[in-house]
This record gives structure tokens, sequence and C-alpha cells, in this order.
């Protein structure tokens, strides 16, 4: 029995798969629907088509008056809302860009773009957009939120199906640009307190920021962001001062606190010492400005991780720990690192107190305070591996503000 109250709907019963997933109204046109064909998709009236495959030609980003947009590859599709879609574009607008840097404005533009056209890439944006948001808003937890946990979660699984299959040309710079992002958000950690923390404890996550970071720098002849077409080109400085080479033997540039520590000599060279690429990593930023700081110049210190220095590192050795703590101190400018080495810089400073209590060389750099100069220090004696020094004013390295 009929309702003559109510108007029978028109359901498109023979529409194809693509709108039918995504609920819209298909015009059953053939041999490819007019929503499909907006959309950048390959109409699947046909059997042998798989579902939600694009043509092939880049998207045209949809910016629709609604509150949402639509985001797809041949991987996946994404329905970004407006909160999310608000967060993205503060962080390329806030974060990045430079008001006396025009071209690296015109990088995070492009960088923009890209975000509303790849999934993978919205993910990775996303999660540090939050992250960001959490940092400019003085939040004092270092930890992860539940949707930021989700869509690095969401841009791992599918940077990693998108690494397994074919490089597209026109993908190099989303591919570089999600790599970047997975790499900030690794920094924040999943510590609120330093007890919680690294080297405190221990968890399968420690030292994730550097498995990222080599990850990332494994792209590079793949991607090849210095190419011409690339708009990471724009980015040519800052990947100069990352690859400046470190000296090859001595200890010139190092503060001699550091040279005792390391227990460095001018014959010294990375084939003999664990520590000497690391070292000249470090006195390359102490001597900076903090507003000096840049991404190119903190580099360095973690291409210096591998070998052996990267396995005492990893042992808690506590050298390596303070080499560690000074580089958090400077490399600290950067946001995403300051979220790290403010809860890693006083569980470096307990761990060393609680468990090498009887160094003294050790001790002498765990006196409370600031850092004070690391070069106003001597060698008294020796004891064991350690040099012990005569301080003529007090190295400090606690967290006590």
């Amino acid at each position: 029995m009929s309702s003559t109250g109510t108007r029978a709907r028109r359901r498109s019963r023979y529409g194809c798969r693509n709108c039918k997933i995504r609920k819209v109204k298909c015009d059953e046109s053939k041999p490819q629907c007019k929503k499909c064909t907006s959309f950048g998709l390959s109409c699947t009236f046909m059997s042998d088509i798989s579902d939600l495959q694009t043509t092939g030609q880049r998207l045209v980003v949809q910016r629709p008056d609604t509150n949402a947009v639509w985001i797809s590859d041949a991987s996946t599709t994404y329905h970004l809302n407006a909160r999310c879609r608000d967060f993205i574009t503060r962080y390329y607008r806030r974060s990045l860009v430079a008001p006396d840097d025009p071209k690296l404005a015109q990088v995070n533009r492009k960088l923009l773009d890209l975000a509303f056209t790849y999934p993978c890439l919205t993910h990775a944006s996303l999660a540090v957009a939050l992250t960001y948001d959490r940092h400019m808003n003085g939040s004092t937890d270092s930890r992860r939120t539940l949707e930021e946990c989700h869509h690095w979660s969401q841009s791992t699984v599918l940077f990693n199906k998108w690494l397994r299959q074919p490089l597209e040309p026109q993908a190099k710079d989303a591919i570089w640009g999600t790599a970047a992002a997975l790499v900030i958000s690794s920094f924040s950690p999943d510590a609120c307190t330093p007890d919680q923390a690294w080297p405190l404890r221990t968890s399968d996550s420690d030292l994730d920021w550097l498995r990222m970071v080599k990850g990332k720098m494994a792209l590079w002849e793949i991607v090849d962001p210095m190419r011409p077409d690339s708009l990471f080109s724009g980015m040519a400085e800052t990947y100069v001062d990352m690859q400046v080479p470190l000296p090859e033997a001595g200890i010139e540039g190092i503060p001699s606190g550091l040279v005792n520590l390391c227990g460095l000599d001018k014959w010294s060279t990375a084939a003999d010492n664990p520590y000497f690429e690391a070292a000249h990593a470090v006195a390359r930023i102490l001597g900076m400005e903090d507003s000096e700081i840049r991404t190119g110049h903190v580099l360095p210190f973690i291409y210096s991780i591998h070998g052996a220095f990267e396995g005492l590192l990893r042992d808690k050795d506590p050298v390596a720990l303070i080499l560690l703590y000074f580089w958090y101190r400077k490399a600290g400018q950067m946001w995403y690192i300051e979220l790290r080495a403010r809860v890693e810089r006083p569980s470096i400073c307990e761990y060393l107190r609680r468990y090498h209590e009887g160094n003294s060389t050790v001790q002498a750099f765990l006196s409370g305070g600031e850092i004070a100069d690391i070069g106003n220090i001597r060698v008294q004696q020796t004891q064991g591996d350690f040099p012990v020094f005569n301080q003529t004013q007090v190295l400090q390295i606690s967290d006590i503000s």
C-alpha cells in the first residue's frame, strides 16, 4: 500500500561501484559517469577496474563551499573535514613560513597543495599540525594525543604501501614531504615526565627518531629533493649546511672540556675514537646563538650517530649521553626537538646521577643549574676510562630553571 503523503525516492540501481562507495547518486552515464569524471576516478561500470582507482592524472584539489574536502590517490581516499583542514592550513602558514624568506614561503604554499592531494601526506601533516598546535598552546604534556597517534599510524601504513609500488615522478615531492613530516612527528615522545623517558625508562620506541631520520635520508637518491623541478630546491641552503663535511682528524674547534671528556687529541680520527664525529658535530653548534640555529645545523650530529658511537648511545654510555645532552641544548631551538628534549635532558642527568655516581668525571657535569662554559676545564689526572677534571668554572647541566 502506497502513502500519498510521501514522495518516492529514485535509487540509482545501475550506478557504478565508486558512487555507491562514496554514497552519491550516479548519473549512470557510460563509459564514464560524471561523478567519477569530476573526481578524477576511473569509472567502475566494468568489473575489471578496481574501486576508487585514479585516472592517472593529477587530481585537482576540491575546495567546495561545504565543510569537507575529498582527497584521493591510487591508494586510498580520505574525507578531510573543516577542522582538520584548518589545522593543516594554519600549520603550513604559521610554523614554517619565515617573513624574510620568500623561497621558504613558496615551498610551504606548494606543500599545502600537496597535503590536499595525497592522503598519505595529509595524515602525516595532520599528525604534525596537531602536535604543533599543542606546542603553540603551551601544553606541558610532551606525549602524543590519540588523534595524533591515529594520523601518524595511518600515514605510516600508507607510506609503507606507497614505497612498495613503482615510483611515479610526480609523487616525488609528496614522498619527501611525507618523510619529513614523519620525522618531525617522531620527536614527540611517549613520556610526560623525565622518570618515564629514556634513558631512565627503556622501551621498543627508544631512539625511534634516529631510525626515522635515517629512513628519510635513504630516500635521498630516489627522490633527489635538489633536482631543478623539485619544490624543495628552494631549501638548498639548508641542505648545504647539513652536508658540510666534518674534519678528518684533530680537535680544532672543539672546546677543551669536550676534548678531555671524549679522550681526543690532535691525532684523533673517526677510525680510532668513536666520539670523534659526534664531538665535532656538537662543537659546531655550541658556539652559535640560539636564534641562529636552523635545521641544517642540527642534522650533522644525527648523521654522526652510527657504528660504534650508535652502539655506545644505545648502551647508555655516559660520554655518549652527555654529548646527546649538549646537542639537545641547542637542537631544542627546533620546536619539535624541544618536545623530546624537555623530558630526555633531565632524564639523562638523573640517569648519570643514579648509575655513575662513582665517576668523578661524569659527576663534574652534574653540579646543578645551567650549562656554563665547557672550555674552562683542565685535566688533573686520569681515572679508569675517563679523565678527572679540575674545574676553574663549574660545568652545570641539570634542568633546574
